[in-house]
């Protein structure tokens, strides 16, 4: 089994809506029938026993080797923890060669997994071992160590179920929730309006200690000490027992409470001072520990902790005790789990000390032991959710101390007897406020019922029914996708907006270019929508990223399919035909916002035409045709449409009509350039479905100049000697029938056009891009273009020159090597009243020599 390719789907893609790698395998003709290959079958089981638990029942095609792959990657990661259900095998047209197509949540471990899979694969076949536990073993540690932990896990939910869409930025916790203007971000559970200000005071347990005094919270006294010395000489001015702790520390390292005796607390100094510079002391408090989380201004959970303890069985030792504990799944290293391993380390050994025991003493039936003077949950406590238990007053003052440092969330510890009565009252305090506290106690305590924790984050960063979404527009098909994208951003910008677009001419934010070049992809998609300065994001999206990657955003508000060409990459990453193409540029019109959305499609083009069937929202269609079957049907329904009659764009829907002339829409050429004309209409149907209002979108429409600035290469006009030179990036045959269409309307003494071809084209669409040209053009000039694309050398030219054989009007022809070498050549014969149409191949480079030889 040999893998061609493996791609990683990033977005929706052509197989599902999950994140996928798909892979493409070609396998011998043993490999092709699991049936034949029993014995393989027995060797992977024994292998890999829980495979059998992945092959679906439903599944009536003949299993292969490479169904054997699919079931293994889709198991290896469900044997970790990954949450993946999705996976599909699919024969590439009766071919050896299959894709395998199957879901990963985390892109690293699904190419980990893939890579076991494969070995494994192998293994069985060639009857060597495989050593799974080594496999899941560093897939898990993998997992493990990129995913989000329990707290930002539980915010990213929350907003999923809202419908917030979101991305990580990092391989850590830094996710960025909503789109472009409306987006906000959290590491962890600090939002982006957490102040590094605010965190520095809560860092400051002093300062934090001063400001809530000022504020009337109770807090317990206590002060900076600079040595061992001068800690003992605190405790005794604030009176025993005493805490000694980090002035800077979190997650409890370094804290030691309830010390009473000189030897402790100058041991304690020590442990804390090697945490942080800065050591205090301070009053302890005794009762519970309890952790309120603030979210906001509200009080949102609160939790008892208590710290990690066994309890004897008179038979095992404490060290013992600690290990069946530590089997709990539920536990493990670091806080990616609910709860954390107890580790018997030096603290716990004082702290047994204190008791008279150590690790491997054997207490009696029944004794609590605990094996740490701190509560927190990074330390191996556990924790009971007391949310419904709160005093009002407590609320109230545990609020008040979130205000006063200035945290939007924070996790708040108080110490006191009971939390049903005033701190006041019972001689209890606040003794830390935490900054980026964790979640996990609140989410899944150990005792109570869990706390919507994550959905009160969401919430306090979005207004009610917000979904932090800009319009998104996602512009596909063969031809017009720039010219329509550019004038839809042009129709948002005067309705004062600040538009993000991306095109193959690259990326645009509020009018600026931000990257150049082809950038009609997924990942120039995702870097506009994560641009704070952007209102609304126009995407042209083209089925080289969408096959590459999927798309670059789950749902789109508004989908616009212009057509579907001839010849337009058909015979590249198995893209045979138009009907196949259609599959894959149909997939905006699939993901297009469920009920709310809108698809904006051709009625024109069959292939487009059907695309309705598959959208989930709304539809307009758009044609040339007011007699068109499928305008007509929808205009039956009292259906939104555009269509073109007596020389204006008409817009209906039911009782509604607007009418706008040719003549006010200057890229037409007062309809004369028929594709043009599409372009507009796609254009004004986006607007429609965006609710923009008509005077804005006919003010864009007139106001919108074809030129090398606003749109290079679509169709650009220059005036050189007198005669009429045409500048356009036409690549296909469907472009160039539209051309030839526009330019044999076009009153002209002569022709003349200039031409090349990519060489990853079919033969016959090369040689169709000529024979089209050859009726309507005197003079040819064919150039071979600076990439050949695996052609040899002068090969497109001997295809294109086939394609004049039977030209009815040709007279000319020339062949030129290099593409500035075929425009001067042109240039230098043209005479007033002439007409020169240039198709270009590098197009910034190919106008600015044209704008020199005009200057």
């Amino acid at each position: 089994m040999k893998v061609i390719q493996t791609r990683v789907l990033r977005g929706p893609n052509l197989w599902s809506k999950h994140t996928s790698l798909e892979v493409t395998v070609m396998l011998n003709e043993y490999e092709c029938d699991f049936d034949s290959l029993s014995s393989f079958a027995v060797r992977l089981c024994e292998r890999f026993p829980e495979i059998a638990l992945f092959q679906p029942a439903d599944r009536h095609e003949t299993v292969t080797m490479a169904h054997a792959l699919e079931y293994a990657l889709l198991g290896l990661q469900n044997q970790v923890g990954c949450p993946v259900t999705f996976s599909r095998t699919i024969q590439i047209s009766n071919t050896r060669s299959y894709r395998v197509i199957v879901e990963y949540s985390e892109e690293a471990v699904g190419c980990l997994a893939l890579d076991f899979s494969l070995d494994l694969c192998h293994a069985a076949m060639d009857n060597k071992s495989f050593d799974l536990a080594d496999a899941l073993r560093r897939l898990r540690e993998l997992y493990e160590d990129i995913r989000l932990g329990p707290s930002t896990s539980a915010i990213v939910r929350a907003a999923v179920a809202r419908g917030i869409p979101y991305r990580r930025l990092t391989d850590g916790s830094l996710v960025q929730f909503g789109w472009g203007s409306k987006q906000r971000r959290i590491q962890a559970s600090e939002s982006d309006l957490t102040s590094a200000v605010a965190e520095s005071i809560a860092q400051d347990k002093e300062l934090t200690k001063a400001l809530l005094h000022a504020a009337g919270i109770p807090v317990p006294l206590g002060r900076p000490v600079s040595s061992a010395e001068d800690a003992w000489a605190a405790a005794c001015e604030i009176g025993v027992p005493v805490v000694v702790k980090p002035q800077d520390g979190n997650h409890g390292r370094g804290i030691n409470i309830n010390l009473v005796d000189e030897e402790r607390i100058k041991a304690a100094y020590h442990l804390a001072a090697g945490i942080s510079d800065s050591v205090i002391v301070e009053r302890y408090i005794s009762g519970h520990d309890y952790r309120m989380l603030v979210v906001g201004n509200k009080l949102v959970a609160a939790a008892r902790r208590d710290p990690p303890q066994v309890i004897g069985d008179g038979i095992h030792t404490i060290r013992h005790l600690v290990e069946q504990i530590n089997r709990d799944p539920l536990r493990s290293e670091g806080h990616a789990n609910l709860l954390t391993k107890i580790h018997l380390d030096e603290i716990s050994q004082v702290h047994l000390a204190t008791q008279g025991m150590t690790a491997d003493s054997i207490p009696p039936k029944g004794m609590r032991v605990v094996l740490r003077n701190n509560a927190n949950l990074s330390t191996g406590g556990t924790a009971t959710d007391v949310t419904d238990d709160v005093h009002p007053e407590i609320a109230a003052s545990v609020v008040a101390a979130a205000y006063m440092t200035g945290l939007d969330i924070c996790g708040i510890d108080i110490i006191c007897d009971s939390i049903l009565r005033p701190l006041e009252e019972q001689g209890g305090a606040v003794i830390e406020v935490n900054a980026a506290p964790g979640l996990r106690m609140h989410l899944q305590p150990s005792y109570g019922k869990g706390r919507a924790v994550g959905e009160a984050i969401i919430d306090s960063m979005f207004a009610h029914g917000e979904d932090a979404r800009v319009p998104v527009v996602a512009v596909t098909g063969t031809n017009g996708k720039t010219t329509t994208v550019r004038l839809i951003a042009s129709m948002l910008e005067h309705n004062q907006l600040r538009v993000g677009m991306t095109c193959t001419d690259g990326v645009y934010v509020n009018g600026l270019c931000v990257d150049t070049g082809d950038c009609s992809g997924p990942r120039s998609a995702r870097n506009v929508l994560s641009h704070p300065d952007v209102d609304a994001a126009i995407l042209e999206t083209a089925r080289g990223g969408m096959l590459r990657e999927g798309l670059g955003f789950d749902h789109c508000q508004v989908a616009v399919v212009t057509n579907i060409g001839r010849g337009d990459h058909l015979g590249l990453a198995n893209i045979d035909t138009a009907e196949e193409l259609a599959l894959v540029k149909r997939l905006i019109v699939e993901n297009v916002t469920p009920g709310s959305g809108v698809a904006v499609l051709n009625a024109d083009d069959p292939l487009v035409a059907k695309m309705a069937d598959h959208c989930p929202g709304s539809i307009i269609y758009f044609s040339r045709n007011n007699h068109n079957p499928v305008v007509l049907t929808q205009r039956a329904q009292r259906k939104r449409v555009v269509y073109l009659e007596d020389h204006e764009i008409v817009v209906s829907e039911a009782n509604m009509e607007q009418r706008i002339s040719l003549s006010g829409v200057p890229i037409t050429k007062n309809g004369l350039i028929s594709f043009q004309v599409e372009n507009a209409m796609a254009a004004i149907g986006a607007g429609w479905a965006l609710g923009l209002d008509w005077a804005v979108i006919r003010t864009a429409l007139a106001r919108f100049v074809n030129d090398t600035q606003s749109v290079p290469g679509r169709f650009n006009f220059f005036n050189y000697r007198d005669a009429t030179l045409i500048a356009d990036y036409g690549h296909n045959p469907d472009a160039i029938a539209a051309l030839a269409c526009a330019i044999d309307r076009m009153p002209a003494k002569r022709r003349t056009v200039v031409i090349s071809a990519a060489g990853d084209r079919r033969d016959e669409d090369i040689r169709l891009q000529t024979r089209i040209l050859g009726d309507i053009f005197d003079e040819v000039v064919l150039y071979q273009d600076k990439c050949q694309r695996g052609r040899a050398d002068g090969e497109v030219l001997g295809l294109l020159r086939e394609g004049l054989e039977n030209a009815r009007r040709v007279r000319k022809v020339h062949e030129i090597y290099g593409e500035f070498k075929a425009i001067d050549t042109a240039l230098s014969g043209l005479q007033p009243g002439e007409l020169c149409l240039i198709l270009l191949d590098q197009v910034e480079q190919a106008l600015g020599h044209i704008h020199s030889r005009i200057a």
